[in-house]
């Protein structure tokens, strides 16, 4: 869809992000705080690291982060969050996966149930588009003068990528989610700096937004973003 490219997406919420700071911070905390759960050590749970590097590229301050791994291990900790998945349809049936971090379900059932209905969509059951998606890692390389295509793809492939995209705007590497630090720290270790890299459920197939949507849809996306209980929102419209 027009103006909705993944390298447009990252340039414009950048700038968004950068004008809420406060908010991501909280939400990668949480992030953190929900790794931690499963053990605090990072090298013995990657979840774990992958938010903490998350929180090295954003910035986070590291008392955000020690904070986060206390609650976790129960010093001082008086919040309890869950992970609650809500699917549902855009303008156009397009599908999306909104990932929650809540301690008040009866707070955040009706902040997405009013992103969705508000803005032409509406939401759906458990497992009703969530099977247009898996969950992968997505590395993207922004393209500039001094850009080594050739090195890049041999290095991607050598790494372990399921699979690489390349364009005017730069490359999309695809693993699988079990191969994705490996990839990305043998990438960052020959010297690639990435735009955006994570573990993201990644559309199998891709429905088309008619222009006369696509500002709806965006508002849509926007006040499920802007919810502080949603993380991640996902969708399959094509761009």
């Amino acid at each position: 869809m027009a103006g909705h490219s993944k390298w447009n997406n990252i340039k414009n919420r950048k700038g968004a992000q950068d004008a809420k700071r406060g908010k991501i911070f909280q939400k990668i905390s949480r992030e953190i705080y929900m790794a931690a759960k499963q053990g605090v050590d990072p090298d013995m749970n990657p979840a774990l690291r992958l938010a903490i590097e998350k929180a090295k590229s954003a910035n986070v301050p590291n008392d955000v982060v020690k904070r986060a791994l206390d609650k976790a291990s129960g010093a001082g900790n008086d919040e309890n969050y869950e992970e609650v998945i809500y699917e549902g349809y855009g303008p156009n049936g397009v599908a999306v996966l909104v990932y929650c971090l809540t301690d008040n379900r009866n707070r955040t059932a009706p902040n997405i149930r009013v992103a969705f209905t508000r803005n032409g969509g509406n939401l759906g059951s458990s497992g009703s588009v969530s099977y247009m998606f898996d969950r992968k890692g997505r590395l993207l390389i922004e393209r500039t003068e001094d850009t080594d295509e050739d090195m890049i793809m041999l290095a991607a492939l050598e790494a372990g990528a399921e699979d690489i995209e390349s364009s005017e705007e730069g490359f999309e590497i695809i693993t699988e989610a079990a191969d994705f630090l490996q990839v990305k720290n043998e990438l960052e270790e020959s010297g690639i700096e990435f735009v955006s890299a994570d573990i993201e459920m990644v559309p199998s197939m891709h429905t088309v937004i008619p222009e006369e949507s696509e500002e709806q849809f965006e508002k849509m996306l926007d006040m499920l973003e802007d919810d502080d209980d949603v993380q991640n929102v996902y969708h399959n419209a094509a761009e």
